[in-house]
């Protein structure tokens, strides 16, 4: 069941986009989320999604690891959709006592789906092409004016480092607590959904407490290596700005502009 999950994790490459800077790449999902949501045209959302489909090219991924860290996702979207079809008045295209299915409903139900798949595909090239320490490092640079009021920058993206850190050790104890309760006969698949809910209790407790059990071991790590809040830290890799980094920036922002005007008009 969670074999191939990959949410979340760096797969190490050498593509253009994974020697993007990783501000650049940050900045550039920033912009490119808004940019989804406002587009009410197909021109602009085709235009998003043109932009994101290259992203995906160049980062050297096949697009059968994009859709296998995505699919546990795909249950999401389906109720999303089947919920935006049955409720969405309209004009009635089928009918079948109480459940009507309006034109208007297919429509708007496309077009979420459309838009959310996107996000997704954003989102999954960001962390497949970025290692976690790269993006504190740029949710630090990002909120660094933040320092200004006395807000702790670099602990608040250290605690984002860590949660990001955490994606995929959570899917590794719930993909061996499977195995585990398989082999003692356990079965997720049968029964009614009250039975299957029953069925996880099991399945919750021991990952919640292993969950917390990493937590107290990687504190105690850190309190070992003398980590100090506030403290003055160094960098060993430097991060510089290229042109290709300036040119996905103008990029990005141009459509953003576009997608804004669009709806403006």
């Amino acid at each position: 069941m969670m074999d191939n999950i990959s949410m979340g994790q760096y797969l190490p490459a050498c593509s253009l986009v994974h020697r993007l800077d990783p501000r650049a790449k940050l900045i550039c999902t920033a912009l490119e989320v808004p940019a989804v949501l406002m587009t009410i045209n197909l021109l602009p959302l085709a235009l998003v999604s043109l932009w994101t489909l290259l992203a995906v090219i160049l980062s050297g991924i096949k697009p059968r690891v994009y859709w296998r860290s995505l699919k546990p996702l795909w249950v999401l979207l389906l109720i999303s959709f089947l919920l935006q079809v049955f409720f969405t008045p309209g004009e009635p295209l089928i009918t079948a006592g109480f459940v009507k299915i309006s034109r208007e409903g297919i429509v708007l139900s496309g077009w979420l789906l459309w838009r959310i798949s996107v996000l997704l595909l954003v989102a999954a090239v960001l962390t497949f092409t970025t290692t976690p320490l790269q993006l504190t490092t740029a949710l630090e640079w990002l909120l660094s004016p933040l320092r200004r009021v006395r807000i702790p920058v670099q602990e608040l993206a250290m605690i984002i480092n860590l949660a990001l850190r955490f994606v995929p050790t959570l899917f590794d104890e719930a993909r061996l607590l499977l195995l585990a309760q398989r082999s003692r006969g356990a079965d997720f698949t049968s029964g009614s959904i009250k039975e299957r809910v029953n069925r996880l209790i099991p399945f919750m407790v021991p990952l919640l407490t292993n969950i917390f059990s990493r937590a107290d071991e990687l504190a105690l790590a850190m309190e070992i290596r003398c980590y100090q809040v506030g403290a003055v830290r160094s960098r060993m890799h430097v991060l510089r700005f290229a042109s290709v980094d300036y040119a996905a920036l103008l990029v990005s922002m141009a459509i953003l502009v576009v997608v804004f005007a669009m709806r403006t008009l």
